[in-house]
């Protein structure tokens, strides 16, 4: 080939190697680093490090080459039950400088029997080994003896406030539909516990201040917009899994309506998908994916068109879904990674525009999409 035509070519595969994702064929995965036991959270803490939940009550540092770190040391009691543990974690927006993080996990009872989604913050210290200044500034009440349903994903809004999305328990399903309890709720609070002035409910008798929506079944995802708004999904029962955008004070149904019916079959209450006075979601998935972690794509490093794409987990069936949305619509959904075969727990993107996943495993993996 002469030298010329050999350039051209050299040039040509230079240029098709540099080309986004969504040109030049499907996704796949790396392998960060596996052995991880049932991993249900990531947050990105500087210098390639990620933190790392693992439910059985374990927290621990992942380093920019893959290496898994001890447990950090400073948790507080944990209850590990059924769906419950340690659960989701975040880093401050400001990390860099305060290296603080928030954390939920199932909280036993002080006395007896029972437990609750709580949230806490607390200071990651300098050599990454412990938790300092360790504060519960959320509880979720009341206590009830329960496996089902924590929620449990934390989002921080623009304005520094947090978002907590907080599952009905499973047997308390019609708590949901009431403002005197925070089952089946997200809740929005200060980063030192306390109540914003200007949440819905505040001033209501008989109503928790914390409260930014109810009617919520077990969200499992969330997170903020390009709009900057809070989006979320949340599990339905047999069908009716939802992505709603949650806005203060508004009812979101269950389980008065769904598009769901119960396990093994049969309508749930009147068998309504509409009511007046209640929500409908943006989208939603019959029969369930069983939908866990949530991330927008904010870079173009899988291309243009992924650009404000929703990405979405499946336990259920283990696989990527990538959604495509026009303002509050989705107008159409991909199925990625269908060979992956394991259940996708957390979805986050990267400081470096990356997508990673979590992978809910007894040997759990964290992921990264590359091109093909």
């Amino acid at each position: 080939m002469p030298k010329r035509r050999w350039r051209l070519v050299a040039a040509l595969l230079t240029a098709l190697s540099a080309l986004p994702l969504a040109a030049h064929g499907a996704p796949r995965v790396d392998v960060v680093t596996s052995g991880l036991d049932h991993p249900w959270a990531l947050a990105f803490i500087g210098d390639g490090r990620m933190l790392v939940s693992e439910r059985p009550g374990r927290l621990r540092v992942i380093a920019a080459d893959g290496k898994v770190g001890a447990p950090v040391d400073g948790l507080p009691a944990i209850e590990v039950t059924g769906q419950g543990g340690l659960l989701d974690v975040v880093a401050d927006r400001d990390f860099a400088h305060n290296r603080m993080i928030y954390f939920c996990y199932a909280e036993p009872a002080a006395q007896g029997s029972g437990n609750s989604t709580a949230l806490a913050a607390a200071r990651l210290s300098d050599d990454s080994l412990r938790l300092e200044k360790l504060t519960t500034i959320f509880r979720q009440t009341p206590k009830i003896s329960s496996r089902l349903h924590f929620g449990c994903r934390i989002v921080e809004a623009d304005d520094g406030k947090l978002f907590l999305t907080l599952g009905e328990r499973g047997s308390r399903m019609a708590d949901a539909q009431k403002l005197d309890n925070h089952h089946g709720k997200i809740v929005r609070i200060g980063k030192d516990g306390s109540v914003p002035a200007d949440n819905p409910f505040v001033g209501r008798p008989g109503a928790l201040p914390e409260i930014w929506s109810y009617g919520h079944r077990n969200s499992q995802g969330a997170t903020l917009g390009p709009d900057g708004r809070l989006w979320m999904h949340e599990h339905g029962p047999q069908g009716g899994d939802e992505i709603n955008r949650p806005e203060p004070g508004k009812n979101y149904g269950w389980p008065i309506i769904t598009y769901g019916e119960n396990y093994g079959g049969g309508a749930i209450g009147e068998g309504l998908t509409h009511k007046a006075g209640m929500e409908q979601p943006l989208h939603y998935w019959v029969p369930s994916i069983a939908p866990s972690g949530m991330a927008f794509v904010r870079s173009e490093r899988y291309g243009k068109a992924w650009r404000g794409s929703l990405l979405v987990g499946s336990l259920k069936f283990g696989y990527l879904a990538r959604l495509e949305v026009d303002g509050s619509r989705v107008v159409r959904e991909e199925k990625l990674l269908t060979g992956l075969r394991q259940r996708v727990r957390d979805v986050r993107e990267g400081p470096d525009g990356s997508i990673y996943l979590l992978t809910d495993e007894r040997n759990g993996q964290l992921l990264k999409l590359v091109g093909d």
